[in-house]
């Protein structure tokens, strides 16, 4: 009831309102004084129709539309023998001074509203006592539906605030997730790269000149997925209608992850089994994630002489994915814990999103990062 549509003096729904109270107030007043006087008074249909004119101002002044709604109802005495009543037109003006006024104005416009229709009858016999009780009744009645109302709103709206406040905080977290697989994954690579270019400027100029021009295709690649990130942020943003964006990666672009590892000095073999069909996006997207940030982990951590293998194992209930790295190095008396950053925790938090199971830990003298994510039953169909 309490809704707004369009911006003149009164909404739409304000006119249906009064039409709606104008009809039920009309049908009363023919059957009641068809039976009383046998006649229907023009006159007083007429003051029907006008009292319910009154409510299509109703938010904007509600208690002076009560006001004006009980004066012209109090002229009906002179046209019928039926005492006053809350008529649809009264306990509509009566539910809105209540619902957008505080407690104590509300409870005034009750006891006004009572007070008129138990003493002010023009041309009528006092009202009896059963009379008296039923008025008191139903003014408390339709004041409880309006805080009830307003009150149930209150808390509808209160909600609402809450879910979009939880839905932008994981969004951001989500953003800050993608942002630091970006961001951890191009700027290793290219201090790798910009590292062997300088070691190699004097002796090998072509093998510098290489790994530059691949320092400046991963900067490429990191400001295009960044971009890209910004772009789905702005999405919503007016004049971005239209904008395409690029799609996010996934299995597909493993291969250019390993092939910028290999360039970024080391040696990465990447190992396929079975058919990737037609994954979900988000998986593809976790896939693509887990082996980034794990061939990232390896080039900080694994030190000189590693090699890294990563193997993906597509099955029709399931996605496996292996990354693991090995050193021809003699391994420590104590294996090295790599520290939980936030690259684990991101992997955590994807392979968890889409239920599945991640194990990281020191293997073989290395590094081994196992997840497993499980594909919804009837993939192929779904996303075909």
């Amino acid at each position: 009831m309490e809704g707004r549509e369009g911006t003149g003096p009164w909404s739409r729904q304000d006119g249906l309102v009064a039409v709606g109270a104008a009809a039920v107030d009309l049908v009363g007043f023919t059957v009641t004084s068809q039976m009383d006087r046998g006649h229907v008074p023009v006159a007083g249909c007429l003051i029907v129709v006008a009292a319910a004119l009154f409510l299509l101002a109703r938010r904007r002044a509600p208690l002076a539309v009560l006001a004006a709604v009980l004066a012209v109802n109090v002229s009906l005495g002179w046209f019928s023998s039926v005492g006053q009543h809350y008529g649809a037109a009264t306990v509509v003006a009566l539910y809105t001074a209540v619902h957008h006024h505080r407690p104590a104005i509300g409870a005034a416009a009750v006891a006004g509203c009572v007070a008129v229709l138990q003493f002010v009858h023009p041309g009528v016999a006092g009202p009896s006592g059963y009379e008296c009780a039923a008025n008191v009744a139903s003014g408390l009645f339709v004041a409880g539906a309006a805080v009830a109302v307003r009150r149930w709103q209150h808390d509808a709206a209160r909600h609402r605030r809450l879910l979009a406040e939880r839905a932008v905080a994981d969004e951001r977290r989500r953003i800050a997730r993608e942002l630091h697989d970006i961001v951890a994954h191009h700027l290793t690579t290219m201090q790798l790269l910009a590292g062997g270019a300088r070691a190699n400027l004097d002796r090998s100029p072509e093998t510098a000149r290489e790994a530059l021009v691949t320092l400046e295709g991963s900067g490429r690649a990191a400001l295009r997925e960044m971009r890209h990130l910004l772009d789905v942020l702005r999405a919503g943003d007016e004049g971005d209608e239209g904008e395409a964006t690029a799609p996010q990666p996934g299995v597909g672009d493993l291969d250019r992850l390993v092939e910028e590892s290999r360039r970024a000095g080391l040696p990465t073999v990447l190992t396929t089994d079975g058919d990737p069909g037609a994954l979900p996006p988000g998986v593809a997207l976790a896939v693509f994630r887990i082996v980034q940030e794990a061939l990232t982990n390896a080039r900080k951590h694994a030190g000189r002489g590693a090699r890294a293998d990563v193997r993906i194992a597509f099955a029709a209930h399931e996605v496996r994915v292996d990354v693991t790295d090995v050193t021809d190095a003699p391994p420590p008396a104590r294996p090295a814990v790599r520290p939980p950053g936030h690259g684990l925790m991101g992997m955590r938090e994807r392979v968890a999103l889409h239920g599945g199971t991640l194990r990281t830990g020191p293997e073989g003298g290395g590094f081994a990062v196992r997840a497993r994510l499980p594909l919804p039953a009837g993939r192929q169909e779904a996303y075909a």
